[in-house]
């Protein structure tokens, strides 16, 4: 993930921080409890295309 297009990118859901996460590939928003997908180097930013965090996940990232 480019670190200047994650610079700028924010949670549409909340305005919110994103944060990358490498193993899943995936931009997390804690606020939001919303990991958005990245498909072929383009980060997915539609709330229903998001996947839903569990407390945990929330808690660890």
């Amino acid at each position: 993930m480019d670190k200047k297009l994650l610079d700028i990118l924010v949670c549409p859901v909340t305005k919110g921080p994103l944060i990358y996460d490498k193993k899943n590939n995936e931009l997390i928003s804690r606020s939001a409890r919303l990991a958005y997908p990245i498909k072929d180097g383009i980060p997915v930013m539609l709330e229903e295309e998001a996947r839903a965090l569990t407390a945990e996940e929330v808690e660890r990232k």
